[in-house]
């Protein structure tokens, strides 16, 4: 770790958040960020016709413990971000240690990501996708715009786990939690 910081000494509030305009490399910053572990999830719903979405994300965070609610982002360009911008419901599914090849399936950009995935619709019609760790079944409440993504809050309607260890992501790669 360096002692040398990596942001503007003096920040302009006004430009601040207005893209372009930071004096932070995007590049180094998303390594850095890349230093803390997170989960992996598959965020799904359904569009106004009923097909399936999904696609992999690792910004879920919970919000709020009572009432029960949730976040998770998505870029402003994703080709999906309409799906889940007019879905009433998502569904947040938490993958286990086995699932990296599903994390990579729903990371990539083909039509079908669903052929050969095992799921069940759940509320509103978002897929719960077998052998997930735990499921978040949520009503979408709101939207924010953050910089370059918009931040999905949802309501907490349903919910399942188990105890099966949990698929990690850090540095660009995924991995596994080891107990001390």
């Amino acid at each position: 770790m360096t002692d040398a910081p990596k942001h503007p000494v003096e920040p302009d509030p006004a430009t601040e958040l207005a893209s372009g305009s930071s004096a932070i490399d995007p590049r180094d910053f998303r390594n850095a960020l890349g230093t803390y572990a997170t989960g992996v999830t598959v965020i799904t719903a359904a569009d106004a016709d009923g097909k399936p979405h999904g696609l992999t994300c690792n910004s879920f965070a919970s919000v709020s413990l009572n009432p029960p609610l949730v976040l998770w982002s998505l870029g402003m360009f994703s080709q999906r971000l309409a799906v889940f911008q007019n879905a009433s419901h998502f569904a947040v599914n938490v993958l286990g240690a086995s699932q990296q090849a599903l994390a990579k399936k729903f990371a990539n950009s083909s039509e079908d990501k669903f052929a050969g995935v095992e799921w069940t619709a759940g509320r509103g019609g978002a897929p719960l996708l077998k052998g997930s760790v735990a499921n978040f079944q949520c009503r979408a409440v709101d939207r924010y715009y953050g910089g370059d993504h918009v931040i999905f809050l949802g309501a907490v309607e349903a919910y399942a786990y188990d105890r099966q260890e949990p698929l990690l992501f850090a540095r660009g790669g995924y991995g596994r939690f080891i107990d001390s």
